[in-house]
Protein backbone atom coordinates (compact mmCIF):
# COMPACT_ATOMS: atom_id res chain seq x y z
CA UNK A 1 0.00 0.00 0.00
CA UNK A 2 2.52 2.55 0.91
CA UNK A 3 4.54 1.76 -2.68
CA UNK A 4 1.20 2.41 -4.14
CA UNK A 5 0.77 5.83 -2.63
CA UNK A 6 4.61 6.20 -3.68
CA UNK A 7 4.21 5.39 -7.13
CA UNK A 8 0.55 7.67 -7.17
CA UNK A 9 2.77 10.81 -5.96
CA UNK A 10 5.30 10.15 -8.67
CA UNK A 11 2.61 10.24 -11.47
CA UNK A 12 1.27 13.32 -9.92
CA UNK A 13 4.66 15.05 -10.28
CA UNK A 14 5.30 14.17 -13.28
CA UNK A 15 2.23 15.33 -14.31
CA UNK A 16 2.87 18.89 -12.59
CA UNK A 17 6.34 18.63 -14.17
CA UNK A 18 4.76 18.57 -17.72
CA UNK A 19 1.97 20.95 -17.34
CA UNK A 20 4.45 23.09 -15.80
CA UNK A 21 6.86 23.26 -18.88
CA UNK A 22 4.33 23.47 -21.29
CA UNK A 23 2.80 26.72 -19.71
CA UNK A 24 6.62 28.16 -19.68
CA UNK A 25 7.05 27.32 -23.05
CA UNK A 26 3.41 28.81 -24.34
CA UNK A 27 4.61 31.98 -22.32
CA UNK A 28 7.82 32.59 -23.74
CA UNK A 29 7.08 31.99 -27.39
CA UNK A 30 7.17 35.23 -29.85
CA UNK A 31 3.58 35.43 -30.50
CA UNK A 32 1.97 39.00 -32.01
CA UNK A 33 -1.42 38.66 -31.10
CA UNK A 34 -2.34 38.52 -27.77
CA UNK A 35 -5.47 35.72 -26.24
CA UNK A 36 -8.47 37.25 -24.86
CA UNK A 37 -7.73 36.87 -21.34
CA UNK A 38 -4.86 37.94 -22.25
CA UNK A 39 -6.08 41.17 -23.26
CA UNK A 40 -8.57 41.34 -20.71
CA UNK A 41 -5.70 41.07 -18.12
CA UNK A 42 -3.13 43.83 -19.66
CA UNK A 43 -6.09 46.15 -20.24
CA UNK A 44 -7.29 46.02 -16.22
CA UNK A 45 -3.58 46.06 -15.04
CA UNK A 46 -2.77 48.82 -17.92
CA UNK A 47 -5.42 51.07 -16.69
CA UNK A 48 -4.34 50.16 -12.80
CA UNK A 49 -0.92 51.00 -13.58
CA UNK A 50 -1.81 54.55 -15.36
CA UNK A 51 -3.20 56.05 -12.41
CA UNK A 52 -0.10 55.55 -10.97
CA UNK A 53 2.32 56.61 -13.56
CA UNK A 54 0.76 59.75 -14.44
CA UNK A 55 0.49 61.20 -11.33
CA UNK A 56 3.99 60.00 -10.74
CA UNK A 57 5.08 61.52 -14.00
CA UNK A 58 2.82 64.99 -13.11
CA UNK A 59 5.17 64.86 -9.96
CA UNK A 60 8.61 64.62 -11.90
CA UNK A 61 7.29 67.42 -14.38
CA UNK A 62 6.61 69.67 -11.86
CA UNK A 63 10.00 69.04 -10.38
CA UNK A 64 11.93 69.63 -13.73
CA UNK A 65 10.09 72.35 -13.89
CA UNK A 66 11.05 74.31 -10.52
CA UNK A 67 15.02 72.76 -12.03
CA UNK A 68 14.69 74.79 -15.13
CA UNK A 69 13.42 78.06 -13.03
CA UNK A 70 16.69 77.45 -11.37
CA UNK A 71 18.59 77.21 -14.58
CA UNK A 72 16.51 79.91 -16.81
CA UNK A 73 19.58 82.44 -16.56
CA UNK A 74 21.81 80.15 -17.90
CA UNK A 75 19.82 78.67 -20.60
CA UNK A 76 19.13 81.94 -21.54
CA UNK A 77 22.48 83.17 -22.34
CA UNK A 78 22.80 80.02 -24.59
CA UNK A 79 19.88 80.61 -26.07
CA UNK A 80 20.64 84.05 -26.79
CA UNK A 81 24.04 83.15 -28.45
CA UNK A 82 21.95 80.33 -30.69
CA UNK A 83 19.00 82.67 -31.81
CA UNK A 84 20.55 84.31 -34.95
CA UNK A 85 21.90 80.79 -36.02
CA UNK A 86 18.03 79.83 -35.86
CA UNK A 87 16.44 82.47 -37.58
CA UNK A 88 18.97 82.11 -40.51
CA UNK A 89 17.90 78.22 -40.48
CA UNK A 90 14.21 79.03 -40.08
CA UNK A 91 14.51 81.19 -43.19
CA UNK A 92 16.49 78.68 -45.52
CA UNK A 93 13.88 75.43 -43.56
CA UNK A 94 10.75 77.75 -45.20
CA UNK A 95 12.54 78.11 -48.72
CA UNK A 96 13.17 74.66 -48.88
CA UNK A 97 9.52 73.76 -47.44
CA UNK A 98 7.89 75.89 -50.24
CA UNK A 99 10.49 74.79 -52.82
CA UNK A 100 9.34 71.11 -52.47
CA UNK A 101 5.79 72.23 -52.10
CA UNK A 102 6.09 73.61 -55.55
CA UNK A 103 8.10 70.24 -57.21
CA UNK A 104 5.20 67.67 -55.15
CA UNK A 105 2.31 69.93 -57.33
CA UNK A 106 4.45 69.75 -60.58
CA UNK A 107 4.75 66.21 -60.61
CA UNK A 108 1.21 65.37 -58.54
CA UNK A 109 2.77 63.88 -55.98
CA UNK A 110 0.71 63.80 -52.70
CA UNK A 111 1.98 61.78 -50.51
CA UNK A 112 5.61 61.41 -48.95
CA UNK A 113 7.85 58.70 -46.74
CA UNK A 114 7.80 60.96 -44.53
CA UNK A 115 4.46 61.69 -43.71
CA UNK A 116 2.64 60.19 -40.83
CA UNK A 117 -0.23 61.06 -37.95
CA UNK A 118 1.02 61.18 -34.06
CA UNK A 119 -0.72 59.49 -31.03
CA UNK A 120 0.23 60.71 -28.03
CA UNK A 121 1.06 58.11 -26.05
CA UNK A 122 2.49 57.62 -22.25
CA UNK A 123 4.75 54.85 -20.80
CA UNK A 124 2.94 53.23 -18.23
CA UNK A 125 5.07 50.01 -17.33
CA UNK A 126 8.36 48.80 -17.69
CA UNK A 127 9.20 45.28 -16.71
CA UNK A 128 12.69 45.19 -14.92
CA UNK A 129 14.47 41.89 -16.77
CA UNK A 130 13.24 43.81 -19.99
CA UNK A 131 14.18 47.33 -19.33
CA UNK A 132 16.43 47.81 -22.03
CA UNK A 133 13.82 45.96 -24.46
CA UNK A 134 9.94 46.71 -24.36
CA UNK A 135 7.91 49.00 -22.81
CA UNK A 136 4.24 49.27 -22.37
CA UNK A 137 1.98 52.42 -23.39
CA UNK A 138 -1.48 53.44 -22.40
CA UNK A 139 -3.21 53.97 -26.65
CA UNK A 140 -4.20 50.79 -28.39
CA UNK A 141 -6.38 49.59 -31.26
CA UNK A 142 -9.47 51.74 -30.10
CA UNK A 143 -6.92 55.14 -30.35
CA UNK A 144 -5.66 53.59 -33.74
CA UNK A 145 -2.57 51.91 -32.98
CA UNK A 146 -1.69 48.73 -35.13
CA UNK A 147 1.39 46.03 -35.14
CA UNK A 148 4.88 47.27 -36.34
CA UNK A 149 3.67 51.06 -36.10
CA UNK A 150 6.67 52.99 -35.43
CA UNK A 151 7.42 54.41 -32.08
CA UNK A 152 9.08 58.05 -31.37
CA UNK A 153 10.01 60.89 -29.00
CA UNK A 154 10.63 64.75 -29.56
CA UNK A 155 14.45 63.22 -29.66
CA UNK A 156 14.08 60.54 -32.13
CA UNK A 157 13.32 56.68 -32.57
CA UNK A 158 12.61 54.31 -30.15
CA UNK A 159 10.99 51.33 -31.43
CA UNK A 160 8.31 49.62 -32.92
CA UNK A 161 4.77 48.07 -31.75
CA UNK A 162 4.64 44.61 -31.22
CA UNK A 163 1.96 43.77 -29.61
CA UNK A 164 -1.68 45.56 -29.01
CA UNK A 165 -4.87 45.25 -27.48
CA UNK A 166 -7.40 47.74 -27.03
CA UNK A 167 -6.44 50.24 -24.61
CA UNK A 168 -2.48 49.08 -24.38
CA UNK A 169 0.23 48.41 -26.71
CA UNK A 170 3.81 46.99 -26.45
CA UNK A 171 6.85 48.67 -27.91
CA UNK A 172 9.94 46.54 -28.36
CA UNK A 173 12.96 49.33 -27.60
CA UNK A 174 15.72 49.33 -30.57
CA UNK A 175 17.71 48.44 -27.53
CA UNK A 176 16.43 44.58 -27.57
CA UNK A 177 18.86 41.92 -28.55
CA UNK A 178 16.43 40.62 -30.72
CA UNK A 179 17.94 39.59 -33.79
CA UNK A 180 15.42 40.39 -36.23
CA UNK A 181 14.75 43.83 -35.53
CA UNK A 182 16.13 45.78 -38.00
CA UNK A 183 15.61 49.20 -39.17
CA UNK A 184 16.38 50.23 -42.87
CA UNK A 185 18.34 53.40 -41.94
CA UNK A 186 20.61 56.04 -44.06
CA UNK A 187 23.17 58.63 -43.86
CA UNK A 188 22.04 61.81 -45.50
CA UNK A 189 24.37 63.82 -47.50
CA UNK A 190 25.66 64.88 -51.12
CA UNK A 191 25.49 60.97 -51.84
CA UNK A 192 22.80 59.09 -49.23
CA UNK A 193 24.50 56.32 -47.53
CA UNK A 194 22.12 53.10 -47.10
CA UNK A 195 22.73 50.48 -43.95
CA UNK A 196 20.70 48.63 -41.50
CA UNK A 197 20.54 49.06 -37.89
CA UNK A 198 21.57 45.41 -36.60
CA UNK A 199 21.95 44.92 -32.83
CA UNK A 200 22.73 46.95 -30.12
CA UNK A 201 25.84 46.80 -27.74
CA UNK A 202 24.84 46.84 -24.27
CA UNK A 203 28.78 47.75 -22.94
CA UNK A 204 28.80 50.56 -25.31
CA UNK A 205 25.23 51.74 -25.16
CA UNK A 206 25.43 51.97 -29.34
CA UNK A 207 23.75 51.00 -32.01
CA UNK A 208 25.27 49.02 -34.58
CA UNK A 209 24.62 49.41 -38.49
CA UNK A 210 25.55 46.70 -40.92
CA UNK A 211 25.83 46.21 -44.32
CA UNK A 212 27.61 49.67 -45.65
CA UNK A 213 29.03 49.53 -49.08
CA UNK A 214 32.74 49.71 -48.20
CA UNK A 215 33.19 51.94 -51.34
CA UNK A 216 31.07 54.67 -49.25
CA UNK A 217 33.36 57.52 -46.56
CA UNK A 218 31.52 57.30 -43.05
CA UNK A 219 32.73 59.61 -40.68
CA UNK A 220 32.45 60.17 -36.90
CA UNK A 221 29.98 62.45 -35.99
CA UNK A 222 28.19 61.76 -39.56
CA UNK A 223 23.55 61.65 -38.26
CA UNK A 224 22.00 58.56 -39.38
CA UNK A 225 17.91 58.33 -39.98
CA UNK A 226 15.07 56.07 -40.88
CA UNK A 227 15.44 55.72 -44.72
CA UNK A 228 11.65 55.20 -44.77
CA UNK A 229 12.06 52.48 -47.49
CA UNK A 230 11.35 48.99 -44.77
CA UNK A 231 7.92 50.04 -45.03
CA UNK A 232 7.21 50.36 -41.57
CA UNK A 233 9.16 53.16 -40.07
CA UNK A 234 8.73 56.81 -41.65
CA UNK A 235 11.66 58.51 -43.50
CA UNK A 236 13.85 61.24 -41.70
CA UNK A 237 13.15 60.20 -38.57
CA UNK A 238 16.35 60.62 -36.63
CA UNK A 239 18.17 57.64 -34.96
CA UNK A 240 21.79 58.96 -33.64
CA UNK A 241 25.38 59.44 -34.41
CA UNK A 242 28.14 58.18 -35.93
CA UNK A 243 30.56 57.06 -33.34
CA UNK A 244 32.92 54.72 -34.82
CA UNK A 245 33.44 52.83 -38.32
CA UNK A 246 35.27 49.41 -38.90
CA UNK A 247 34.70 46.70 -41.29
CA UNK A 248 32.75 43.49 -40.87
CA UNK A 249 33.77 39.76 -39.89
CA UNK A 250 34.46 39.41 -43.81
CA UNK A 251 35.77 42.94 -44.29
CA UNK A 252 33.29 43.19 -47.58
CA UNK A 253 31.28 45.83 -45.87
CA UNK A 254 31.41 48.39 -43.01
CA UNK A 255 30.07 48.63 -39.71
CA UNK A 256 29.12 51.75 -37.66
CA UNK A 257 28.29 52.35 -33.82
CA UNK A 258 25.98 54.65 -33.56
CA UNK A 259 24.75 56.81 -30.33
CA UNK A 260 21.30 56.86 -30.09
CA UNK A 261 19.65 59.94 -29.86
CA UNK A 262 16.77 59.21 -27.61
CA UNK A 263 17.23 58.00 -23.75
CA UNK A 264 15.86 54.35 -24.15
CA UNK A 265 16.06 54.12 -19.95
CA UNK A 266 14.43 57.07 -19.30
CA UNK A 267 10.98 57.36 -21.20
CA UNK A 268 7.52 58.50 -20.31
CA UNK A 269 5.73 60.08 -23.18
CA UNK A 270 6.15 58.90 -26.81
CA UNK A 271 4.38 59.33 -30.06
CA UNK A 272 2.98 56.33 -32.40
CA UNK A 273 3.85 57.37 -35.82
CA UNK A 274 0.83 56.43 -38.40
CA UNK A 275 2.37 56.29 -41.46
CA UNK A 276 -0.31 57.29 -44.46
CA UNK A 277 1.80 55.98 -46.56
CA UNK A 278 3.91 52.47 -47.40
CA UNK A 279 6.21 50.58 -49.38
CA UNK A 280 5.02 47.93 -51.90
CA UNK A 281 6.79 46.06 -54.92
CA UNK A 282 5.37 45.87 -58.31
CA UNK A 283 5.67 43.12 -60.53
CA UNK A 284 8.13 44.66 -62.54
CA UNK A 285 10.18 44.87 -59.24
CA UNK A 286 9.91 48.93 -58.95
CA UNK A 287 9.63 49.91 -55.52
CA UNK A 288 6.79 52.52 -55.62
CA UNK A 289 4.67 54.84 -53.08
CA UNK A 290 1.12 54.10 -52.48
CA UNK A 291 -1.34 55.49 -50.36
CA UNK A 292 -2.41 53.75 -47.43
CA UNK A 293 -5.66 52.27 -47.33
CA UNK A 294 -8.18 52.89 -44.03
CA UNK A 295 -7.86 49.15 -43.13
CA UNK A 296 -3.71 48.98 -42.78
CA UNK A 297 -1.54 45.98 -43.46
CA UNK A 298 0.77 44.41 -40.50
CA UNK A 299 4.28 44.86 -41.75
CA UNK A 300 6.94 42.25 -41.78
CA UNK A 301 9.22 41.92 -39.08
CA UNK A 302 12.57 43.97 -38.86
CA UNK A 303 12.59 46.77 -41.24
Amino acid sequence: MPRFFSNKRLILLLVGVIVLVALISFSLKDRQNATLPEQIVKDVVGFGQSLFSKPAHYITGTLDKIDGILNTYEENKHLKARLKEYASTQAELSDVKAENKKLREIIGKETSLRDYEPIQATVISRNPDQWEEKIVIDQGSVEGVKLNMAVITANGLVGKVVLVTPFTSTVELLSTENRNFRVAAVIPGEEAIFGLIEGYDPARGELIMKRIDSNFDVKEGQKVESSGLGGIFPKGLLIGEVTEVSTDDYGLTKLAYIRPAADFSMLDHVMVAKRTSRISSGTDGIVEVEVEPEVEEEGEDGS
